[in-house]
């Protein structure tokens, strides 16, 4: 049920997670071609405590600065012609919202074009998680060019683009080797990769983890650290085949592919459109896991901010308002 006013998390300044506020504003109208959602989950990413940090730009005409940008839920409204790239969006309808401004909030409107259905079977706070990491690790693996037969290193493996990108790659047919801490081998066996520790020696396990070598393997780099990139360079003979999501400076430097928001980054728009709805199919029929490592209220969403920022979340943390 619409109700006249909804709860949206707000940065009131550019700084750590101090900064956010929960305020309530009336219920936003959808226009032409958009619709309104009733959020269910939304999704909490690196992306949004960079934003709130000022990272993307510190332009005091942008407070107060809504936070976040993918959701699921509910259609509550729709504007004329609120056309979906599935087709037409009804109200009542189950949806996945990327790219989704202000998601940290209870309702809110978004181009139709953003909407995609989300499958009946899949559970608010993993629909909630799905789409930015997952665009992200299909962009990231066709980046690189990864093909069947082929082995690929996973920096990061089991956080929320790693552990996605695990299993896009074991589906093609390829050899996965994931980095991760020991705790979270055995869930990377299960995901479908080899794991292999972080750590000095980390180029010695990989070449002694991959069964054929990895002479010609590509690698993405979920993690941004010296050591990520470093061993890539060592281990993958063609540049044009590590590709970056977190190292834009580093990545610079060596010359190989840095995707994402950085200045002069991949940004991957097409293929990151055309990837939601093989997400939604391939979650639907289960042969994609959302891990999720916590969910809080949306009054609680600083600390949400806090446990992303900390690092070493396996998989996502999702806010269910």
């Amino acid at each position: 049920m619409r109700t006249e006013s909804s709860r949206v998390v707000v940065a009131t300044g550019y700084g750590g997670p101090e900064v956010l506020s929960l305020l309530e504003e009336p219920t936003p109208v959808p226009g032409a071609q958009e619709v309104l959602v009733q959020v269910r989950a939304a999704g909490v990413n690196p992306a949004d405590y960079k934003s709130v940090r000022g990272d993307f730009g510190a332009d005091p005409a942008r407070l107060p600065l809504r936070v976040g940008s993918e959701a699921a839920g509910v259609v509550l409204d729709v504007g004329e012609e609120a056309f979906g790239p599935a087709g037409p969006i009804a109200i009542g309808d189950e949806v996945i919202a990327f790219r989704a401004p202000g998601a940290y909030a209870t309702a809110l409107v978004v181009p139709a074009s953003a909407v995609v259905p989300k499958p009946q079977a899949l559970p608010w706070e993993q629909a909630g998680g799905l789409m930015l990491a997952g665009v992200t690790a299909v962009h990231a693996l066709r980046a690189v060019g990864l093909a069947a037969g082929e082995t690929v290193l996973v920096h990061g493996a089991a956080g929320g683009v790693g552990h996605l990108a695990v299993q896009l790659a074991a589906g093609l047919g390829a050899t996965v080797v994931g980095t991760a801490s020991a705790a979270k081998h055995e869930l990377l066996r299960e995901l479908g990769a080899i794991p292999v520790a972080y750590g000095p020696g980390l180029v010695d396990r990989v070449r002694a983890a991959a069964p054929a070598g990895v002479a010609a393997a590509v690698a993405v780099d979920a993690v941004g650290s010296d050591e990520a990139v470093g061993a890539s360079l060592e281990l993958v003979a063609d540049k044009a085949r590590i590709a970056t999501i977190a190292a834009y400076e580093r990545g610079k430097e060596a010359g190989i592919k840095i995707l994402g928001g950085f200045p002069g980054a991949d940004r991957g728009t097409e293929i990151r459109e055309a990837a939601r709805l093989e997400l939604v199919e391939a979650a639907g029929a289960g042969k994609l896991r959302v891990l999720v490592a916590a969910t809080y209220r949306l009054e609680d969403a600083a600390e949400a901010l806090r446990e992303v920022m900390a690092g070493h979340v396996t998989g996502k943390v999702v806010l269910l308002p």
